[in-house]
């Protein structure tokens, strides 16, 4: 499993859509197995949930997003966790032990946005696992 978080000095950042930076972290029966921090694209919310599909994330763990970045994950087969704050790497061993506390209505609210979300089911085609 490939675990995406927005990340800015240790912690997780709290907009998607102005995220500089993601700190991906893989892991297997429970925990985490490699890390690395990677630049994000710069070209919006749809490029983040592109790029983010592209590396083969599974979930996404943030802090503020909006209904259009939301719509963008479930159709790429991210599971969202929005929220969320604190220490990145807190907050991935939290999911990891099934305590990560999120809130499943996060919407951002300086957009326009239409009620609803739904996170769908990944099914990452190709070399991703």
């Amino acid at each position: 499993m490939r675990i995406a978080v927005t990340y800015d000095n240790g912690d997780i950042f709290q907009h998607f859509g102005h995220t500089s930076f993601f700190k991906l972290y893989d892991a297997e029966e429970g925990r985490i197995t490699g890390e690395e921090v990677v630049a994000a694209p710069e070209n919006g919310h749809g490029a983040l949930a592109g790029f983010l599909k592209a590396n083969c994330v599974d979930v996404l763990i943030c802090g503020g997003i909006g209904g259009g970045a939301q719509n963008a994950l479930a159709q790429a087969g991210i599971r969202l966790y929005g929220g969320a704050n604190g220490s990145a790497d807190e907050a991935v061993k939290a999911f990891l032990g099934g305590s990560l506390s999120f809130d499943p209505d996060v919407m951002c609210s300086h957009h326009s946005h239409s009620a609803g979300h739904s996170c769908g089911s990944h099914s990452c085609g190709g070399s991703c696992h």
